[in-house]
């Protein structure tokens, strides 16, 4: 938008279209970030899934999708405010609601799933297509990312088969029942009593907070140069976070490259930042270690 935004008025701005989502914008990250990767998904016989299909080729992501020649392809439509933050936004996803879980039943969805060596999906997926994924899986680490506050409630049933969660505050805040303001620590225990192992949670420019077993910790993410678009700033964060996991990384260095991943992201005008060796380091090295959060939570405790 050009101009501050005003509910149920005509706001001057510009309309950009470019291909996302939640997976795909995380595995297009990862495969930046070295990792080979394929992707399962349904779209329409319309110009954006061929658009879609291009993309798809562009980032070096094999596809395994079906298209439907009668259908619209899944769309998200944000509006942006003068700052680059989301002030509302509709998801069209009709097309997965309709065919999604169908498709996991496909004999080479199995043999592709048998040939990965790691899933990851998100919550734009209907409940019943979510819950086939941890027996597709076979024991195989499964990665989900939260979407938004009303389809996280969707990975309700898998979330102990979860290998990572991520999500942010408002969407840890849907599935707890907790405010969004609660203390790390309330939120990393009510997360953990969902029978959640392991977990990335964000916040926009707050600290990212993660944990695993019976580890908490927090890292501060640096403050963007500038802010282009916060679209895609956390599927980025996912995705790279999740490269670095496969690659043996411990969950807080690999959290690192995460945050070094979404900083690229928010200074992009495009869900595709650019992740080659230059620009990542030169990320990476402004993202500080990661500090326990019980010391972090007993020293805030202790200022106030």
């Amino acid at each position: 938008m050009a101009a501050n935004f005003i509910p149920g008025a005509s706001i001057p701005g510009a309309m950009r279209e470019d291909v996302g989502g939640g997976t795909f914008n995380a595995l297009r990250a990862s495969v930046q970030r070295g990792v080979d990767g394929a992707i399962l998904s349904v779209r329409g016989g319309d110009g954006a899934g061929e658009m879609v299909a291009r993309a798809m080729a562009s980032a070096g992501i094999r596809d395994h999708s079906v298209t439907f020649l009668d259908r619209a392809t899944p769309s998200y439509t944000a509006l942006l405010d003068r700052e680059g933050d989301v002030v509302a936004a509709l998801a069209d996803m009709g097309l997965y609601e309709l065919t999604f879980a169908r498709q996991l039943r496909r004999s080479s969805v199995r043999e592709a799933a048998a040939a990965a060596d790691a899933i990851l999906c998100d919550a734009n997926l209907p409940a019943d297509a979510l819950a086939q994924i941890p027996q597709l899986a076979g024991g195989k680490p499964v990665f989900a990312i939260a979407i938004s506050p009303a389809k996280v409630v969707r990975l309700c049933g898998v979330l102990s088969g979860l290998s990572c969660l991520f999500l942010n505050r408002r969407e840890a805040a849907a599935l707890t029942g907790l405010k969004q303001d609660a203390s790390a620590c309330e939120m990393t225990a009510a997360l953990r009593s969902r029978g959640i192992k392991r977990a990335v949670l964000s916040a926009g420019a707050e600290r990212v907070i993660a944990f695993e077993e019976n580890e908490a910790f927090a890292i501060e993410p640096p403050a963007p140069r500038r802010i282009a678009d916060v679209t895609g700033a956390g599927d980025a964060l996912a995705g790279a976070t999740v490269s670095a996991l496969m690659r043996g990384l411990p969950l807080s260095d690999a959290i690192r490259e995460g945050i070094a991943a979404a900083l690229l992201a928010l200074e992009t005008e495009s869900a595709s930042p650019m992740l080659d060796a230059p620009h990542f380091k030169a990320a990476l090295d402004l993202v500080p270690a990661a500090e326990p959060l019980n010391e972090l939570e007993r020293g805030k405790n202790h200022d106030a």
